[in-house]
């Protein structure tokens, strides 16, 4: 586990607002190692938003230095930013941001698209390929409308994880599902990090990050705690722990 995925040192971010500085990040410190599971935790205020769009290279930092797999993002165009980002992250949103009346396959497809180098039979293998590990390899032609939220959520992760990124960067992956399906989309997770990939999960909620092997708070722009999680819940043993679900 000495491979650094990430390298924060001392970030700060800092937004002019009319006449007043906001500072949102203040000198935040931390790496993650490959295959680990971290979740970023903290209240509304706490820098996590700006924190997240900077692991996920849509913005820079004010000062200090971000590294991602080796790459210093501080020194990059925005041309460059991109080409990192499709290269090495697989985002998942909590609003799924899937095309509505594209299938589950073509959705999974797209990040595909900014690679010349894949034929169009490549990419549909690689798609296929991405959909299975998430056990949606039977609904390939289905489109999200005829999908259920969970399920919209696996194919988001399909398509994170198609290009094999070293990171997925999830926002909120669980905030739009009930119990039962967050708990689901959770056991995936986790079966992916069993399987050696990276995730830095964002969160508000306690008993989600409770399913990773450590936590990072922040509050006020500054990270008050970074705790390993010696007991890490079991997702599978949760979904299996709650009642029955209704007849609908």
């Amino acid at each position: 586990m000495n491979n650094k995925i990430l390298e924060l040192q001392q970030i700060r971010r800092e937004f002019v607002m009319g006449t007043e500085i906001v500072r949102a990040l203040k000198g935040v410190s931390f790496d993650v190692h490959a295959g680990e599971f971290v979740t970023i935790m903290g209240s509304s205020g706490s820098g996590k938003t700006t924190l997240l769009n900077l692991l996920g290279c849509l913005d820079k930092p004010t000062s200090g230095e971000y590294l991602l797999d080796g790459v210093n993002v501080s020194h990059l165009s925005r041309n460059e930013l991109a080409r990192l980002r499709n290269r090495k992250i697989g985002f998942v949103f909590q609003a799924y941001n899937l095309l509505p009346r594209t299938s589950a396959l073509e959705n999974v497809e797209l990040p595909l698209f900014y690679n010349p180098a894949l034929s169009a039979s490549e990419r549909k293998e690689k798609a296929v390929k991405a959909l299975a590990a998430v056990k949606l390899a039977d609904r390939l032609d289905h489109t999200p409308s005829q999908l259920s939220g969970g399920q919209q959520q696996r194919v988001a992760i399909a398509r994170a994880l198609v290009n094999q990124p070293v990171m997925i960067l999830a926002d909120e992956a669980t905030g739009n599902l009930d119990t039962r399906t967050s708990y689901e989309i959770m056991s995936l997770m986790q079966d992916l990090n069993k399987d050696g990939k990276t995730i830095v999960f964002v969160t508000h909620e306690p008993d989600i990050a409770a399913f990773s092997s450590r936590t990072v708070m922040l509050r006020d722009g500054k990270v008050v705690k970074d705790t390993v999680n010696e007991n890490v819940r079991s997702a599978k043993e949760a979904l299996e722990a709650l009642p029955p679900a209704d007849d609908y």
